[in-house]
């Protein structure tokens, strides 16, 4: 069956970063080799990424510039259950964690870079430090207090936006685009999650591809799926229906579907599991969007 120009405007950004199983990758590129059209807007989307990649790069000198004579953070070590985490935090709430294995001085001049301030050797407030644990932990139930009010503002909204996403649950980066306000913005979106200066508490680990799967994550893609499975989300059998083309779960009996890891799809009886792969399929055979996972 030869694939439509829109299925596959879908899952460029997600065919340009590799994240599509084999079977939806070649089908990508037979399709690219004979549509100009859609060439040209995934060599733009490619455009679009490197410049963003400049942008964060390009943006430090004036934060700092601003910044410079600014309060410090605060910061130190916590352990977790996902191993020793840098964290750094001021009368807001926290402002930054790293779970990678960098030193101290590391972490500062990482701190400095990316938020525009400094930071010293403090004691992080043991209420602080229990939120992170809980976090690393999947146990976490409420918001954290968090710092963010040095990023730009569609940042901000769209790492704000996150914290909509249930425990246990994941969205797609078009959704979390649309509901932060820019629908067209998922490429964006994309680039915001892997520069989220406080991963666990703004939870990034949630969002995945559209085409299924996990995704890319920070710190990997293991402890994004360790993540996930603590929070209650059944990664193997999203990743199952996932290779199978499923992308939205039906109820026969409600006549509504949802996004396979709503809390209302988890209750759909196996027999009255209807399978679909898109939102439009869904609207054809009579079926209405979930109210709560809002999946179109």
């Amino acid at each position: 069956m030869t694939m439509r120009c829109r299925d596959a405007i879908r899952q460029l950004d997600a065919f340009r970063t590799g994240e599509l199983p084999r079977q939806g990758a070649e089908g990508i590129a037979a399709h690219l080799a004979g549509c100009a059209e859609c060439a040209e807007e995934l060599r733009q989307i490619r455009s679009v990424a490197e410049r963003l990649r400049r942008m964060r790069t390009l943006r430090v000198p004036r934060i700092r510039k601003r910044r410079e004579h600014g309060p410090c953070d605060g910061f130190a070590r916590v352990e977790t259950d996902l191993g020793p985490a840098w964290v750094s935090f001021n009368a807001r709430g926290i402002t930054m964690i790293d779970l990678g294995r960098c030193g101290a001085g590391d972490f500062m001049r990482n701190h400095q870079s990316r938020l525009g301030r400094a930071a010293v050797a403090r004691p992080v407030p043991e209420r602080l430090a229990r939120l992170v644990q809980q976090a690393a932990e999947g146990s976490l139930r409420r918001d954290a207090p968090v710092d963010i009010t040095s990023l730009p503002p569609f940042q901000r909204r769209v790492l704000e936006t996150l914290r909509a996403i249930p425990r246990g649950e994941v969205r797609p980066y078009s959704w979390l685009a649309r509901e932060s306000g820019f629908p067209r913005a998922a490429r964006a979106v994309g680039s915001t999650m892997a520069s989220n200066p406080v991963p666990l508490l703004l939870p990034c680990h949630r969002v995945v591809p559209a085409g299924g799967g996990v995704g890319q994550y920070a710190y990997g893609a293991p402890v994004k799926r360790e993540l996930l499975g603590r929070e209650g989300v059944p990664v193997d059998e999203l990743e199952g229906l996932s290779r199978a083309g499923v992308r939205y779960l039906g109820s026969r009996s409600t006549r509504v579907f949802c996004f396979p890891s709503c809390r209302n799809a988890r209750r759909i009886a196996p027999t009255n599991r209807v399978p679909f792969a898109s939102a439009e399929e869904a609207a054809a055979a009579g079926f209405r969007a979930c109210r709560h996972c809002r999946p179109a």
